[in-house]
């Protein structure tokens, strides 16, 4: 499966507020396990109905989940591309620290350090190391 990988800062923002929530995480944990409707993710918890819409709607705006209309139940899945894009995100900011933590051992032992080099940063700008 070939992932477009970049994401704007404002995506970014919008998945990592959307994951912040527990509640948020079980619904996408739910609907990652089978495709389900809000009435019965509604009956999964302690709370209103309107209130797990609005989890949901703030999943749909993240585009971590996908809702579509079968009569009149409206059915909400993960979409696992986006998440592959934030997880190769997170791998980016990963391999950027194992970087800077080699660098640092080698500093530590005495070895001769790589010069600084303009590296990507998982945002996209240059940044040094």
């Amino acid at each position: 499966m070939v992932v477009d990988t970049e994401l704007s800062d404002d995506e970014v923002d919008r998945i990592f507020r959307a994951l912040a929530d527990a509640t948020r995480r079980d619904i996408l944990r739910r609907t990652i396990e089978a495709e389900q409707s809000v009435s019965t993710l509604a009956a999964a918890y302690d709370m209103s109905f309107a209130a797990v819409q609005k989890h949901v709607a703030v999943l749909e705006t993240a585009h971590l989940i996908v809702k579509r209309a079968e009569g009149r139940e409206r059915l909400v899945r993960t979409d696992p591309a986006v998440i592959a894009r934030a997880q190769l995100l997170l791998e980016r900011y990963q391999d950027l620290w194992r970087h800077r933590i080699h660098r640092i051992d080698a500093l530590l032992a005495g070895a001769p350090a790589a010069p600084e080099s303009k590296t990507e940063t998982p945002g996209g700008s240059h940044a040094r190391d």
